[in-house]
């Protein structure tokens, strides 16, 4: 049963019915579908579902209406299956952000009307988790909402090893024990962050002090006891920061089991299944797809592995521009970003993958004050830009790096931004959310001439 949250309640709904049930979304489809098995899959072979970009969420979602629907005996299903659906709708909407499926077509349908129900009406655990998070106080929740805040605590409860008090969080009826896994579970996402963190340190510094990761094709990092929980987030971030793949393992700690890698492709250049393929001999075994995947590794193969893996990057790449880039959807002043202005941007919601928020460019910003690093472990950065008299404040999460940079940066900056709308204590501000920036090109050109 691939179905993400829903898979307890579907396996205990396949021993009462005395049946295999697969429920898979677009990436997976079991090669040998037993014989007394139910199969609902969006892209089935010999069907003509018209859209197979569905999560396993999204899927399970569908399976559930259809059930109601035929115990109803009519499409109009009666108002206590109706509140269950609607429910059940905000969790679909949970699972189809959280999968990073395309947010379009029915998924763009879905995960609108899911964060409607979320906010309207939550089960019993997803309202403590939202009280938990402070998104209860918010008039409306976004995706990012959902990708930022919701998703990784339940995310963390199965990366540490304790799936189950999720499920049990969004099972379990109003009182006292949803409201302590609620607050477990934060505590949890606080230890993983915690991991997380100190693994990508870990990894980084291997990264700058045995490699070269501007140089290198790709990057291939492997320490002792690298919490498995997290290797995959790492990979992602660091493949994100450098624009290429990354491939981080984790290695035992006794030295008697192989080692376990999670990758991230880093740029769409790269087909990262087809370059472990092509070195498939060094590994146990591996899976995955194009932007990410899964291997496990014998520790004594590693050096040869990176080799090849760098050979099979390089000949993807070859013809190919791997210098990162930011595609930029429209240059507007600072002076234009107000809240109609911005709430009209909103009106192109949900934003996800397929779908991202636009970036805007400015040029010319200065610093109205030092910017300052904010968050646990200073690894967010805060700082008030302005332009022809015009104050904004900025946020750039994950990049409390830059602080020093653009402190002792002389003269005015272009920033790549994404503008939102910050809702706090009952006030609606607009903010940006810093992608980028740089000196600014036209200043340097003065200062030259």
């Amino acid at each position: 049963v691939d179905c993400g949250i829903t898979s307890v309640q579907q396996a205990e709904l396949c021993k009462q019915l005395g049946i295999t049930l697969i429920i898979t979304d677009h990436h997976q489809l079991a090669n040998e579908i037993p014989d007394a098995a139910a199969v609902v899959h969006p892209r089935l072979p010999g069907t003509c579902y018209p859209f197979g970009e569905l999560c396993g969420a999204g899927v399970a979602f569908k399976l559930a209406w259809a059930i109601c629907q035929q115990v109803c005996g009519t499409k109009k299903v009666t108002e206590p299956m109706r509140e269950y659906l609607m429910q059940s709708l905000a969790l679909a909407a949970i699972g189809t952000i959280a999968d990073m499926v395309p947010l379009l077509d029915e998924n763009r349908i879905l995960v609108h009307h899911g964060l409607r129900s979320l906010k309207a009406n939550p089960l019993p655990g997803l309202a403590e988790l939202m009280k938990v998070t402070k998104l209860i106080d918010k008039s409306t929740l976004l995706s990012e909402d959902v990708a930022f805040s919701l998703a990784p605590r339940l995310n963390a409860t199965g990366r540490l090893g304790q799936a189950q008090l999720g499920i049990e969080l969004l099972t379990s009826p109003p009182g006292d024990r949803v409201n302590s896994l609620a607050t477990y579970i934060e505590q949890l996402n606080s230890s993983r962050d915690s991991l997380q963190r100190s693994v990508q340190l870990a990894a980084s510094k291997l990264a700058t002090t045995d490699f070269d990761p501007d140089a290198d094709p790709a990057l291939v990092l492997a320490g002792v006891g690298w919490h498995l929980g997290v290797i995959g987030v790492v990979a992602g971030r660091m493949a994100e920061k450098y624009g290429k793949p990354v491939i981080v393992i984790s290695l035992d700690q006794a030295g008697g089991k192989p080692g376990v890698g999670s990758g991230r492709a880093g740029t769409p250049s790269v087909n990262l299944h087809e370059a472990l393929s092509e070195c498939s001999q060094r590994l146990v075994r591996f899976g995955g797809h194009q932007a990410a995947a899964g291997l496990t590794i014998a520790e004594d193969e590693i050096d040869n592995f990176r080799s090849e893996f760098y050979e099979a990057v390089s000949r993807q790449t070859i013809d190919s521009d791997c210098v990162s880039e930011i595609l930029i959807d429209a240059q507007a002043p600072l002076g234009q970003l107000n809240l109609q202005t911005v709430s009209q941007i909103e009106q192109l919601s949900p934003f996800g993958q397929g779908n991202p928020r636009p970036v805007l460019c400015s040029s010319g910003v200065s610093l109205a004050e030092p910017s300052r690093r904010m968050g646990g472990g200073d690894r967010h950065l805060s700082v008030r830009l302005t332009q022809h008299n015009i104050h904004i404040r900025a946020v750039a999460f994950g990049q409390g790096d830059w602080c020093d940079d653009l402190n002792a940066c002389e003269g005015p900056i272009d920033i790549a931004y994404r503008p939102v709308i910050n809702e706090f204590a009952g006030r609606r501000n607009v903010e940006i959310q810093l992608v980028d920036w740089r000196p600014s090109h036209a200043h340097a050109a003065a200062q030259k001439s």
